[in-house]
């Protein structure tokens, strides 16, 4: 999974559980695609402050999900639900196909 798009599922999963500091800075940098330069001056605080506080972050939520996995429910979810579409897609073809086979 491509790792902005990981982040973003674990914050919407478990951002609530970060402070409201670490989770300002957290959206800044992956909803907002903000710069650290440009969140440091923002926030009062130096580039590398930014830089750790993401990191920190980064393993606070990877922690809570190597704990709860519910990111990794929701991909099975998805998946199976995935699966059935496509399953239940083929047999409505298939159901269509005999009718017009039938007709003929």
């Amino acid at each position: 999974m491509e790792k902005i798009v990981e982040q973003g599922l674990l914050y919407d999963f478990y951002g609530e559980l970060l402070t409201e500091h670490q989770r300002r800075i957290y959206e800044d940098v992956v909803f907002h695609d903000m710069s650290l330069s440009e969140i440091a001056q923002e926030q009062g605080i130096s580039r590398q402050g930014v830089h750790d506080l993401i990191r920190r972050c980064d393993r606070i939520l990877r922690g809570y999900e190597d704990r709860l996995h519910l990111l990794e429910k929701f991909n099975r979810v998805k998946d199976t639900v995935a699966q059935i579409e496509r399953t239940s897609s083929e047999e409505n073809v298939k159901l269509l196909a005999r009718q017009i086979l039938d007709e003929i």
